[in-house]
């Protein structure tokens, strides 16, 4: 690992040895919002569907959590007979309709998406520490990933480039990705091991393993309540983020 803190653009008064700094990547959907309803996307992602592909396929009927948006619509149209290179295809199609039926639907219901408990709180905690830098690690496309950052107000806390569903069908993919673009930005060599991974799905903890990064499982989510996440064996399970210095302690251990 080179020690390259001011080639990074930080002082190295400030700024603690690469070897301690840690990335934290987070899911979005149940970790750091929820949505007003459940299955509150599906009113922005089947028009997109009919309008792309023709047809919503069986995405009504579908359970996603933990999916890449990429994943998403290849299960969804499974039956209709799209390759997943058929879907790469029309993805600059898939990612403009997107985002014009989820600002539609926003502008309509403003209160779309909210902040899970102590999700600000834990962002600007990590903010005032020098070792923790924060980055997105999501399923959803990356302009609907801004989107709610910026609807939830947390838009500013997101200091390195991350990755995102509209990248991979694989959220196992994803780490590498962001890891990737995180050590040229910084000029570092982080080591997977400094990555901390936190979502609230068994996908979030085996694209953790399978990248080589600490697992954070937090049970907000609206499909995996605690007992259903320790099977999957995360370096730390959290039942939400509302207690700041338990989430830091928890951080501060891995």
């Amino acid at each position: 690992m080179r020690d390259e803190t001011k080639s990074a653009g930080f002082s190295s008064s400030l700024i603690p040895h690469p070897s301690s700094l840690r990335v934290i990547l987070w899911d979005i959907d149940g970790t750091l919002i929820r949505s007003a309803r459940r299955d509150a996307f599906k009113d922005y992602t089947v028009p997109v569907l009919k309008g792309v592909f023709g047809t919503a396929g069986r995405l009504m009927e579908m359970t996603v959590s933990g999916m890449t948006d990429l994943q998403i619509v290849a299960e969804a149209l499974r039956d209709e007979g799209f390759t997943h290179e058929q879907i790469r295809e029309r993805l600059d199609d898939l990612r403009t309709r997107y985002m014009l039926e989820m600002e539609r639907a926003t502008s309509i219901n403003d209160g779309l998406f909210y902040l899970l408990p102590g999700a600000r709180e834990v962002l600007e905690a990590t903010a005032r520490d020098p070792r923790y830098h924060n980055a997105l690690l999501t399923g959803n496309i990356e302009p609907a990933a801004h989107l709610k950052m910026r609807l939830v107000g947390l838009s500013g806390f997101f200091d390195l480039p991350g990755a995102f569903g509209d990248e991979s069908h694989d959220r196992r993919d994803l780490p590498a990705l962001a890891a990737g673009r995180i050590n040229a930005q910084l000029n570092l060599d982080l080591h997977p091991s400094q990555f901390i991974i936190i979502g609230d799905t068994p996908n979030d903890i085996a694209c953790a393993r399978h990248f080589g990064a600490k697992a954070v499982a937090v049970a907000t989510g609206r499909m995996y309540p605690a007992a259903d996440l320790l099977p999957y064996e995360p370096d730390a399970l959290l039942p939400d983020l509302s207690d700041i210095d338990l989430v830091m302690r928890t951080f501060d251990a891995l």
